[in-house]
């Protein structure tokens, strides 16, 4: 009798611990290693709202998350130039004004993560050109995961066609990762 009750206390501890898994954390030099925009989209999904919908918040958050890393670095070592030029293949023409903006926001706040939700995809004609938008809520959480609060932001993107053979295919740039209004020449607080 005693062996049996030893026998059921001990497979009792075990399936205990055999249950308690624990969700490991995805570290940030996994997802610097993941994060590229090498990546291309059959064509036959870019007719498809939801498919632009998805690659678009995949690439908000993409920036978001390898800005979050960058600006949360030094700034001088060659992980952080390897995370500067991941950041700038997301984008068309990347200069460094392009991000500037985004980066000054991140350092102001001390974000540490960002969570991109509530994603819009939407497309504006202007003159002659059909411009594409994305109007999206971004959450910032600081080091210890509290929140800093939510943003309404707007991102210009462009489709470009990348050939391949036998197959159609687009890539995904931003033009503009915190776009302004069209109609807005003027900065707001400025008044002559």
């Amino acid at each position: 009798m005693k062996n049996s009750n030893f026998l059921y206390l001990f497979l009792l501890f075990a399936m205990i611990f055999s249950c308690n898994k624990k969700t490991e954390e995805i570290s940030d030099l996994d997802k610097l290693r993941n994060s590229t925009n090498k990546k291309s989209y059959p064509a036959i999904q870019m007719d498809s709202v939801q498919a632009i919908n998805a690659i678009t918040i995949q690439k908000v958050q993409d920036v978001f998350d390898l800005s979050t890393l960058y600006v949360t670095g030094n700034r001088d070592t060659e992980i952080d130039f390897s995370i500067y030029s991941q950041i700038q293949s997301y984008f068309h023409k990347p200069d460094s004004l392009t991000l500037k903006p985004l980066f000054k926001e991140l350092e102001s706040l001390k974000v540490k993560t960002a969570k991109v939700n509530n994603i819009k995809v939407y497309d504006v004609y202007y003159k002659e050109d059909t411009l594409n938008f994305a109007k999206f809520n971004v959450e910032y959480f600081d080091k210890d995961k509290r929140t800093l609060g939510r943003f309404d932001r707007k991102s210009q993107f462009i489709l470009v066609p990348a050939p391949k053979q036998f197959k159609k295919e687009f890539k995904f740039y931003f033009l503009d990762f915190f776009s302004k209004s069209l109609n807005d020449s003027i900065e707001s607080g400025v008044i002559k």
